[in-house]
């Protein structure tokens, strides 16, 4: 193996050229109308529901707080019924968007192939407090959403997609975003499409948008009007500028990242101990993510020891999700990560590899001649 310390990064933003961002946020040095919803916000909202193929949507300052306010614009808690079930497979922001609402996270097992809600452990979840469903979209993988809403409807329950990892994505034609009652994204730096900063709920119910807005707005119609309590959660004007650069680009920078899986899977596919994310029969997938689940007994190393492996050679990797979020210390004591046995298995053993579009094709080559070497 030959010796390159070159820095591969686990992710790298997409960004268009310089010169393309400063024509989009030229009109705001001339209107100096810096936020608060203006033309940029506008624009890039309106073709965001077009891109996503959903009836409403509404843009936050990030994904975190258009899970968090849809949650509370829902108000799910106030009848009594304050349990939420989700899946500790996540990250952080899921789990405590439902605990700062004043509810308590029931955590649900994932199926062992898609990482997503388990649909068959779902029902026994539900009790008489249970008020919502909150499944989350993991590395792309879509999740069996005729399941889980089937069993929401039948006990009279909300669902609210994570949909963090899917931008873009779509089940049989239909977009991921019109799932539920409402699917939330995010669109930071880190994602498929970034606006820098940012976020959006999408949704139908035309009373849900006027609650949300007053939640991201402080309630204030007016000058003079203020119609409810809220927060501010307003995506800017430089966000949503960056936002409309990068939609423009969206579909050549997922394709690049397909072919970057391509690569990834011309190498690794068919080793023995090695699970790769799988391909979901109708989901046009956007490649956000390249897990690979390591079995230690056939494989003959672990997780940890290709990530230390990669880390020598100047390559991140991430054990991502590491750990799980009802194994956080935030809340010790408290859950016992035992109980979501697959989720467990996963975390302790998943590691994404670097993914983004620019990632080089020898740099892909690199990363698993490392991983290979690591067999024993």
């Amino acid at each position: 193996m030959t010796q390159n310390m070159k820095e591969i990064l686990v992710t790298r933003s997409s960004m268009p050229s310089f010169e393309e961002y400063m024509e989009e946020i030229r009109p705001i040095w001339d209107s100096h109308w810096l936020t608060n919803m203006g033309p940029k916000h506008a624009e890039l909202a309106e073709k965001l529901r077009e891109y996503l193929g959903v009836e409403r949507i509404d843009l936050f300052t990030n994904g975190h707080m258009a899970i968090e306010l849809t949650l509370q614009a829902m108000g799910l808690g106030q009848d009594g019924r304050n349990e939420v079930i989700t899946t500790p497979f996540t990250f952080a922001s899921t789990t405590h968007a439902i605990v700062r609402n004043g509810l308590e996270p029931v955590f649900c097992d994932v199926d062992p192939e898609t990482f997503t809600m388990d649909p068959d452990r779902l029902e026994e979840k539900i009790t008489e407090k249970t008020c919502a469903v909150l499944p989350v979209h993991v590395y792309g993988n879509i999740c069996d959403t005729e399941a889980i809403e089937r069993i929401a409807r039948k006990h009279g329950l909300k669902v609210i997609y994570d949909a963090c990892h899917t931008f873009g994505e779509t089940v049989n034609g239909k977009g991921v975003g019109t799932f539920g009652d409402a699917s939330c994204f995010s669109f930071h730096a880190t994602k498929v499409y970034n606006t820098i900063e940012g976020g959006a709920a999408c949704f139908r119910d035309g009373k849900l948008g006027e609650k949300l807005y007053n939640l991201k707005n402080f309630g204030i119609h007016g000058p003079e009007e203020v119609r409810a309590v809220g927060a501010n959660a307003k995506m800017n004007e430089f966000c949503a500028a960056m936002g409309l650069c990068n939609l423009r680009h969206v579909e050549k920078e997922i394709e690049k990242r397909r072919q970057a899986d391509l690569r990834y899977r011309t190498y690794l596919e068919g080793i023995p101990g090695l699970q790769l994310n799988c391909v979901q029969p109708g989901v046009r997938h956007n490649y956000g993510y390249f897990p690979a689940v390591f079995d230690k007994e056939i494989f003959g190393a672990d997780r940890n020891e290709v990530f230390e492996a990669l880390a020598k050679h100047n390559i991140g990797a991430r054990k991502y999700f590491w750990p799980l979020t009802s194994a956080f210390a935030a809340f010790a004591g408290k859950y016992d990560p035992r109980e979501t046995p697959v989720a467990l298995k996963v975390s302790e053993n998943v590691l994404t590899l670097p993914m983004y579009a620019d990632l080089e094709t020898e740099d892909i080559d690199r990363i698993c001649e490392i991983v290979v070497v690591c067999r024993k």
